[in-house]
């Protein structure tokens, strides 16, 4: 290894090495979610808060206007095809059974 390459490497070291022990002291700690944001418990629900929590806030599915399994299975559809969801078929129905059972029709 040459005196210049030896020079650069150590360089470089000196410079990551702040960077790394930094990194490894830093916490984010976010703030609680809101009440509104909260899934009713039931069958499906832990699949629906894991998967669609990947990428969104479950706020956003207590804002979805309520309806059927049609409705619903629009959405997930939707969430994979479009926006990219990694959810298996089985996994999209089993969210899709939750959502028209917890936000189907107003009762």
């Amino acid at each position: 290894m040459s005196r210049t390459t030896a020079l650069g490497a150590a360089v470089v070291l000196a410079l990551a090495l702040p960077l790394v022990v930094t990194g490894a002291e830093r916490q984010i700690t976010l703030p609680p979610d809101d009440p509104y944001a909260a899934l009713p418990d039931g069958p499906g629900a832990q699949e629906t808060r894991n998967a669609c929590g990947v990428c969104h806030s479950t706020d956003y599915i207590r804002m979805q206007p309520r309806g059927d399994a049609k409705q619903w299975q629009a959405v997930v559809t939707k969430m994979i095809k479009v926006f990219g969801a990694p959810l298996r078929d089985e996994d999209a129905k089993v969210i899709v059974d939750y959502l028209s059972r917890a936000y189907g029709q107003a009762q």
